[in-house]
């Protein structure tokens, strides 16, 4: 008997890596767009979870965004039927904070953290392939952003698991040949951030050779080592220097910057200040009052955030 296709073999045996550590009868649900990438995964999970004793469902989301999305979700969760003994459309209600992918990142993932928690699911998929991860870095690169966001996304982070973040594209796209793959046209409008940067990667494959996109992801994996590391001991440096809620100028002055500042930025979050919001720039000026300190006013912090220097620590006022 023939096997499968060596593209859905690839798929299948990456989702049983990412599975492999979870106990029979944990419920493990797929984020699915309907898209080629969420359909391969999609099919591999409803194939690979039952023989591991897991129970395997389905959610899609349905943005709102476009005409037509409603349908669309319906038809995800109607092919699903008969693979997931679980399946669920989230509607949710996109705003505007961050811009128009950012907002429905936040109101996807907020959905999808929501289901999962009701419904106890020990893990949601996600389709997130190579190519995904390449251009994460690229435009983190762009963008002038740090370590952190250099290293890109996580294949474990949570509840949230990418099992195709090694699988170039191509690969998973031609595991999903004859599945009800539908187009999302928001992945080549030239409006999105990410479709103009999808666009180069052709050009640059070209340019820097075949391994480029490989390259990008491996560059992100390394560095996000690194950058647990550097988040780790910048946990201890806010520690140490943290009393009653305010900060130590005296204790953040005396570690290296790349303890001191992202120690600041954890900081900013625990003030409040959300994380989409939060950029280098913020942090640049939390740092100036400790280590360019001149008697300057407050440094502003997204969410109506204030911090002042006084007495020798940095407070909220």
């Amino acid at each position: 008997m023939a096997g499968p296709a060596p593209e859905v073999a690839a798929v299948r045996a990456a989702v049983r890596r990412a599975l492999a550590d979870l106990p029979a009868g944990a419920l493990v649900l797929v984020a699915c767009s309907g898209g080629a990438d969420s359909l391969a995964l999609a099919a591999a999970t409803s194939f690979v979870a039952p023989r591991y004793g897991l129970v395997p469902g389905l959610l899609t989301v349905d943005h709102d965004l476009q005409d037509g999305s409603a349908e669309r979700a319906a038809d995800v969760a109607d092919w699903a039927g008969e693979l997931f003994g679980q399946v669920e459309i989230l509607r949710v209600h996109v705003g505007t904070a961050g811009g128009p992918e950012a907002a429905a990142r936040s109101a996807r993932y907020e959905a999808l953290g929501a289901a999962a928690d009701r419904l106890g699911a020990a893990a949601v998929l996600l389709g997130h392939t190579e190519d995904d991860q390449a251009e994460t870095v690229l435009l983190a690169l762009a963008r002038g952003s740090g370590a952190r966001s250099l290293a890109g996304m996580a294949a474990v982070r949570g509840v949230y698991r990418r099992p195709l973040l090694e699988l170039p594209r191509a690969v998973v796209r031609a595991a999903a040949e004859g599945l009800p793959v539908w187009e999302d046209p928001h992945n080549t409008d030239p409006r999105f951030a990410r479709s103009r940067v999808r666009a180069l990667l052709p050009a640059l494959t070209e340019a820097a050779g075949p391994g480029a996109i490989a390259g990008l992801a491996r560059s992100a994996r390394q560095l996000r080592a690194d950058a647990d590391l550097l988040t780790a001991l910048a946990a201890e440096v806010l520690v140490k220097a943290t009393v009653d809620g305010e900060l130590e100028v005296a204790v953040l002055a005396a570690e290296p910057a790349a303890l001191r500042t992202r120690a600041l930025h954890a900081w900013a979050l625990e003030l409040g200040s959300p994380g989409g919001a939060l950029s280098s720039r913020h942090v640049t000026a939390l740092d100036a009052l400790v280590t360019g300190w001149r008697g300057q006013g407050p440094a502003y912090l997204p969410s109506g955030i204030v911090v002042e220097r006084s007495g020798g620590r940095l407070r909220r006022a």
